[in-house]
């Protein structure tokens, strides 16, 4: 275990974070220029490169014990929950599935590696915990005269079932793969261990996200035509989505994860919506409601208190 105190161990959730608000942003810009498959893969592919450069000349590449609980982890977290996410944002909208997502996957996390990995949060990590969720909870629902899609939503409500099933257990098997690494007196930690552990999970999700477009093209070559993309305007945004998300932001993801609990780790990540809220204010005029302040000012409260509780 790192000898880092927790405010330290904390600010990769934090930086993990903000980097998945920024992922986030344009993600949501990029889906307007290329399908979403395709966008996916894209960005995978450039932040596998990048992380691989580092892996294989500074790193340790694909080796090390842990690769192969590491590798399922990015087939889970990145292969399948990403496809599931994005079939839950046009059935039940981008903020339920937010909050579906991130309000489930922090308790299942927990649970999960309590169960299998027997660690168990403090009393004061779980009420931390537990105010964070709430928090968003309530920024982030949708009130009750708000607009929002009416088809699908009983399937849609699945599918971001299905997705944060697949981030809690894709952060708990990259947490048994850091103790399986541990075990063997194989150190993967810090920065540097973060970027080679970001990278072998990437290969997982690459795997999956390959085969998946391979199926779709399969599938639709006799169909209608297939949506045009914009390349032109695509290009940069998949480059902010590939760094913002995957390669930076998954690397701060798994530095966290190395250092802390998913029980510690994902509440903080659970507030990427409430950070996306008033940048997408200033970018895009998305209202900001006083409801929002008050559950976004409850969240942090949590977030402070778990950064600050041992």
């Amino acid at each position: 275990m790192s000898c880092l105190t927790m405010p330290a161990r904390m600010l990769a959730a934090i930086l993990t974070t903000l980097l998945f608000a920024l992922s986030g942003l344009s993600g949501r810009r990029l889906s307007n220029h290329l399908p979403g498959s395709q966008a996916n893969l894209l960005r995978l592919i450039l932040a596998a490169a990048l992380l691989g450069s580092y892996a294989h000349l500074q790193g340790f590449g694909v080796g090390g014990p842990a690769f192969g609980w590491l590798f399922v982890s990015g087939c889970i977290g990145f292969g399948i929950g990403d496809l599931a996410l994005f079939q839950a944002y046009p059935r039940i909208g981008t903020r339920r599935t937010m909050v579906l997502v991130q309000c489930l996957a922090a308790p299942i996390a927990a649970l999960s590696e309590w169960i299998w990995l027997g660690s168990v949060p403090g009393a004061a990590q779980a009420l931390f915990g537990a105010i964070v969720l709430l928090g968003v909870g309530i920024a982030l629902m949708p009130g009750l005269t708000e607009a929002g899609p009416s088809h699908g939503l009983l399937v849609g409500g699945w599918f971001g079932t299905l997705a944060a099933l697949c981030q809690a257990w894709g952060a708990v098997l990259s947490r048994k793969a850091y103790a399986v690494a541990e075990a063997q007196n194989f150190h993967i930690g810090g920065v540097s261990g973060g970027v080679n552990a970001a990278y072998q999970r990437l290969l997982g999700g690459l795997v999956v996200a390959a085969v998946f477009v391979i199926y779709l093209k399969f599938r639709h070559r006799h169909g209608s035509a297939a949506r045009r993309s914009n390349w032109r305007d695509a290009w940069p945004l998949v480059i902010a989505n590939g760094l913002c998300g995957p390669a930076f932001g998954v690397s701060c993801y798994q530095w966290a994860l190395s250092a802390a609990p998913t029980s510690v780790v994902l509440p903080i990540v659970a507030t990427t919506p409430l950070v996306v809220m008033p940048l997408a204010h200033f970018i895009e005029g998305d209202k900001i409601t006083l409801r929002t302040l008050l559950g976004g000012v409850l969240a942090v409260a949590g977030v402070v208190g778990l950064t600050t509780t041992r």
